[in-house]
């Protein structure tokens, strides 16, 4: 599951807000140990990802760099090289 999480900060564009909640979700989901919680527990599911996300904005938004911002391209054909490597 947390091989969907990817590195949001020091991209241009910027990370979105629903690319942000995809990534809280995914925590949340990991610690949970659900995809999709009880009727019961959806509320704390939802509040958590709510939560998350909302830390990891903050957190995006409070990191500095001297890189220049990376180009989600580029890093999506680098990664899908390395994957061509790995598997094949």
């Amino acid at each position: 599951m947390c091989r969907n999480i990817r590195p949001l900060f020091n991209f241009d564009p910027p990370a979105t807000d629903q690319e942000i909640k995809d990534a809280a979700l995914q925590f949340v989901r990991k610690l949970s140990g659900t995809t999709k919680p009880s009727k019961r527990n959806e509320v704390a599911f939802s509040h958590a990802v709510s939560s998350i996300a909302a830390a990891a904005q903050e957190l995006l938004d409070s990191l500095e760099t001297a890189q220049p911002p990376r180009n989600r391209e580029e890093e999506a054909a680098k990664a899908r090289a390395r994957m061509a490597v790995r598997f094949s």
